[in-house]
């Protein structure tokens, strides 16, 4: 993305402490976007917040807020309203993923996982479109996963969260067409970031083989979203394993799926 595209214009990115969110903070400032930065860490979004100033420029707001939240998730609507900040681009980034059965996973820690993953985005995604609508102009961004094609073993709800997402982001896309605004999903596969730590899994050596650095599949989102595209899943792999599954029975997803994620 070389010219500055988003000149004048505010982005809003969640989960930007750390991976995804941080890349996408970073280049959203490279484009010429003034950023709301969104967690729940003030002292790690003010790091961020302090390395995008000095590298690019940009007018940068931190807001610590637990996306989990509901109550939270209108009042930072809210607040950004009554100050008159408009977000034309809208990153919802936040999430994280649960490993393991599924019947040996603790309820609260799915029940964060599905809050944040699916309802947080979904959220957000309500309270900021219509203001764009209005303003006929904006760019939706949600980040799913390739597991959002196959049912996958030991992340069975955070697989199908994912789903949802890919699914939610297509409709949303069609829904606005000829508004200005548009929805673009973006699904990575294995990305180096703090996932697997997150999640409680090891690294496997499908994660070694297919794993891709997070500012490539942050940039690829990106541009992507600019071209108003509906959706990217980053890397040629990734995105043939993707196309694969078309063919190939659940049951057999499933056990393919088992195989290269359990712990060895």
């Amino acid at each position: 993305m070389a010219s500055k595209r988003l000149n004048g214009k505010t982005a809003l990115v969640t989960g930007a402490s750390s991976g995804l969110g941080t890349d996408f903070a970073h280049q959203l400032a490279a484009e010429g976007a003034d950023l709301i930065l969104v967690a729940r860490w003030r002292e790690l979004l003010e790091t961020v917040a302090s390395d995008i100033r000095r590298d690019h420029g940009v007018h940068v707001d931190v807001m610590a807020v637990d996306l989990a939240d509901p109550g939270a998730r209108e009042k930072l609507a809210a607040d950004l309203r009554a100050e008159g900040r408009p977000v034309q681009v809208l990153i919802n980034n936040a999430g994280f993923g649960v490993f393991g059965d599924f019947r040996d996973t603790e309820w609260a820690r799915m029940q964060a996982m599905l809050e944040v993953d699916v309802m947080a985005l979904t959220h957000l995604t309500r309270l900021f479109v219509d203001d764009m609508v209005a303003r006929g102009e904006g760019y939706i961004l949600l980040v799913a996963s390739t597991g959002a094609f196959q049912p996958t073993p030991t992340y069975a709800a955070y697989s199908a969260a994912k789903a949802y997402v890919l699914s939610f982001g297509h409709a949303l896309h069609f829904e606005l067409r000829g508004t200005g605004v548009s929805c673009t999903t973006v699904c990575p596969g294995v990305t180096a970031t703090e996932f697997l730590q997150v999640s409680g899994q090891r690294k496997t050596w499908y994660h070694r083989l297919t794993m891709m650095d997070a500012p490539s599949v942050a940039r690829r989102g990106l541009r992507r979203m600019l071209r108003r595209r509906p959706e990217i899943i980053p890397g040629w792999i990734n995105a043939f394993m993707a196309f694969t599954t078309r063919f190939t029975p659940r049951p057999m997803l499933a056990r393919i799926a088992w195989l290269v994620m359990r712990n060895e």
